[in-house]
């Protein structure tokens, strides 16, 4: 167990603070990263130079597109190329990253040149040449060759983003071709087609029809979802959460219909200094996350939850990584059609670097396939709970979710007087 001097609820005042690494070169701040000193980009350090060194990155995009926020509502827009051709899938496949080392996965990452241009959020509905080539982009389904002119040398400072994986290399674009046409699938061609179809409806529509989230997000971040006059370029961070939530509530709706698992459960897998916890409790459908984090030898907690009869509401405290904990439970309950009330706790330990809210989705996806126990009772459950995680049972007290179970009196215990 970590031996832990001090704990305590963390607001929303405190979300960025607390979220920083202690990086051994630059202490946590990225602004200062440096090509020749960053332990984890030594693998990458001759590529980046030859990158450095020209104006011009041809390469097959995995494929890749990044809109950022800074400035809304005008944004930076552009494709995400590194300069090789080969099979760059692996670099947008999220489920496989688990299963690289850490710095393998920093290094294929910081390879992809980001091209940037300032655009309106509008212009997605009327795009140039430039956004044209980049919507196109985001449709393909596989590597696709593409050519960036940048108006200078790229700089060379890798960007670590809570929510977002980390990008590379950055400049100014100047011109984006497309070296080869684009593999499209049918379903993503015909949705992006349908301008009269909500963005929720053709979130659910592509994600049933098996089109991978980090697809959907390109999509929806690019403004190729939703009614021709509500179109509109989204920031990446935004996107990845609104689509995490968007398919969560359509899922959490059909919970609902089935019954309520018969036993206590207890899932866990850790990966990339995160691990991953999630208790299922017989009942309605109710979720809650506390997100702890390791420092020094103290800790900082954000928690979050959703109750029968609560509104829907942002996760202040927890934040994307709310959403991104919810779905694969919910994928789970929907898979064996059952019912159930779920605490997440994700514990994050020294070591860590910003690789955004995927890791949570996929180690909690991961997670669901690992049962560690279960049981018929609850105090036992809390049991082998306290075993194998380093949060404290006693933190748990402020648990909406194990208050409720602990306080509601059951229909059978009624029955029982009479």
């Amino acid at each position: 167990m970590v031996q832990l001097k001090l704990y305590r609820f963390a607001g929303r005042s405190e979300f960025r603070e607390e979220r920083r690494v202690s990086c051994p070169v630059c202490g946590g701040d990225f602004k200062k990263c440096r090509l020749e000193i960053c332990p984890y980009l030594k693998d990458v350090r001759e590529l980046l130079r030859k990158v450095q060194s020209s104006r011009i990155v041809f390469g097959s995009s995995p494929p890749s597109a990044f809109i950022g926020s800074w400035g809304y509502p005008r944004v930076l827009a552009g494709p995400l190329v590194p300069p090789i051709q080969a099979d760059t899938s692996l670099m947008e496949d999220y489920g496989s990253w688990l299963d690289l080392p850490l710095q393998k996965l920093v290094s294929m990452r910081v390879s992809m040149v980001r091209g940037k241009k300032p655009v309106k959020i509008e212009d997605a509905r009327n795009p140039s040449r430039l956004l044209t080539a980049i919507q196109e982009l985001g449709m393909a389904y596989t590597p696709t060759d593409v050519e960036l002119e940048l108006d200078k040398e790229p700089v060379i400072r890798p960007g670590f983003k809570l929510r977002y994986a980390p990008t590379g290399p950055s400049g100014t674009v100047v011109k984006a071709i497309l070296a080869e046409n684009p593999t499209i699938p049918r379903v993503v061609d015909k949705i992006v087609s349908d301008i009269d179809l909500k963005a929720s409806q053709a979130i659910y529509k592509l994600y049933r029809s098996g089109i991978g989230e980090q697809h959907i997000v390109r999509l929806f971040s690019l403004g190729l979802l939703g009614l021709k006059r509500w179109r509109r370029l989204v920031p990446t961070e935004w996107s990845i959460t609104a689509v995490d939530d968007q398919i969560g509530r359509w899922l959490r709706s059909r919970l609902k219909e089935y019954d309520w698992i018969n036993m206590y459960e207890i899932y866990q897998y850790e990966a990339h200094y995160n691990r991953v916890t999630v208790l299922l409790i017989p009942g309605p459908w109710m979720f809650e996350v506390f997100e702890v984090w390791y420092r020094g030898g103290s800790m900082k907690i954000y928690h979050d939850s959703e109750l029968p009869g609560d509104p829907d509401r942002y996760p202040e405290n927890v934040g994307g990584a709310y959403h991104a904990l919810r779905l694969p439970i919910l994928e789970k309950l929907s898979e064996i059609r059952r019912q159930a009330s779920a605490l997440a706790i994700a514990e994050i330990y020294e070591g860590w670097i910003p690789l955004g809210v995927w890791r949570f989705r996929e180690i909690c996806r991961r997670a669901m396939k690992f049962r560690r126990c279960k049981s018929n009772s609850l105090n036992e459950i809390l049991a082998e709970l306290g075993k194998i995680i380093d949060l404290p049972l006693r933190v748990l007290d402020e648990s909406r979710v194990l208050r409720y179970h602990k306080e509601q009196k059951q229909l059978t215990e009624f029955l029982k007087l009479f």
